[in-house]
């Protein structure tokens, strides 16, 4: 059993965009909900439900694909890990691909993009890079 969640999480959306599938089935979280909003949000998965199972729930994204049949995603990692956790301040946020990729980030505030905790000036742990 993976004990990172969010890992696991971003290994599904990973798998699932290489095998060329229309949506994916991911166990839900509230950290995973917040994510997959940001993703929806920024355009990088058309959709999500949240599907009540009667335990902890199943997030379904519909992924997508541009008009060559190639994933919008073209790139996910994990960066904060559990053995080697990253937290970042405000003004030393990572950017990637000079801005135009995203960084999740949680925060005292919620769970948000890098540019959100630049314009809110919060810090936190840096989960993952999406581009």
């Amino acid at each position: 059993m993976n004990s990172d969640t969010i890992s696991d999480y971003l290994t599904r959306i990973r798998n699932a965009q290489q095998a060329g599938h229309r949506r994916v089935d991911i166990p839900a979280s509230k950290l995973k909900r917040a994510m997959t909003k940001i993703l929806v949000d920024k355009g990088y998965i058309s959709r999500f439900i949240d599907i009540e199972d009667g335990k902890q729930g199943v997030l379904r994204l519909f992924l997508k694909y541009d008009a060559y049949g190639k994933p919008v995603i073209r790139e996910i990692n994990r960066i904060s890990k559990p053995g080697l956790r990253k937290y970042s301040a405000s003004d030393t946020l990572p950017r990637f691909y000079n801005g135009l990729g995203v960084v999740i980030v949680s925060t005292s505030q919620g769970v948000m993009t890098d540019k959100e905790a630049r314009k809110l000036n919060v810090g936190g742990e840096v989960l993952c890079s999406i581009y």
